[in-house]
């Protein structure tokens, strides 16, 4: 008997947002309910994926806004034939830290890349392999961006420990926010709207039975 395919959800949202600890307690909620889980994200996620995402973050390099684009969907090719795909022939719920929303958002609205140029290309990389159920957290820029550079200070003891991203303009953050609203409106069945701004607890609640409910997931 073949086995069923499994679940692929993805995580999105501004820096800072608390993805990953939300996909941190959805994966242990998940494993206690005796489902197998994989988690990962992107830039990263397999050896070269990880390379790639130094390369991506560090400050130090400048790159132009397609090259950005190119290494993030470089990462995403390789996470799909090692990771993601693997993990969904063999019946897991894989969880991802970002997939192709967070290249519109960031490339195709921060970058001014454009949507279409983003869709494109996941197209090629992608295929149709799109997540079952996006949980997009839905945070302000503001204090989002802010809460990621206190934690990569306090990471890296530094206060010029920023990531290429963080360093950039609250009006980028604006562009990002705005287009994760569109990407929401323009595919609600797939993606949900969690309000980040509330308690731990109250935005774990909400995912759970997101998932519960979209997935039939218990």
């Amino acid at each position: 008997m073949a086995r069923s395919r499994g679940r692929f959800i993805s995580f999105e949202g501004l820096d800072g947002c608390g993805k990953s600890t939300q996909m941190g307690k959805l994966a242990a909620a998940l494993q206690a309910a005796g489902l197998e889980v994989i988690t990962t994200r992107e830039p990263g996620g397999t050896a070269a994926g990880e390379r790639i995402r130094g390369v991506l973050l560090d400050s130090a390099n400048s790159m132009t806004a397609m090259c950005e684009l190119a290494l993030m969907f470089a990462s995403r090719a390789q996470q799909i034939s090692e990771v993601i795909q693997p993990g969904l022939r063999a019946g897991r719920i894989v969880l991802c830290d970002r997939f192709t929303d967070s290249s519109e958002a960031y490339q195709g609205a921060g970058r001014h890349l454009g949507p279409k140029n983003v869709l494109a290309m996941h197209q090629l990389v992608c295929g149709d392999l799109q997540p079952d159920l996006t949980i997009l957290m839905d945070s302000d820029p503001a204090r989002s961006v802010e809460r990621a550079r206190r934690r990569n200070r306090a990471a890296r003891g530094r206060a010029s420990d920023e990531n290429r991203f963080e360093k950039e303009s609250r009006a980028f953050f604006e562009r990002v926010h705005r287009q994760y609203l569109l990407i929401a409106r323009r595919e609600p069945h797939r993606v949900i709207v969690v309000d980040a701004r509330r308690s731990i607890a109250a935005v774990h609640h909400d995912i759970v039975e997101a998932v519960r409910g979209r997935l039939s997931v218990r």
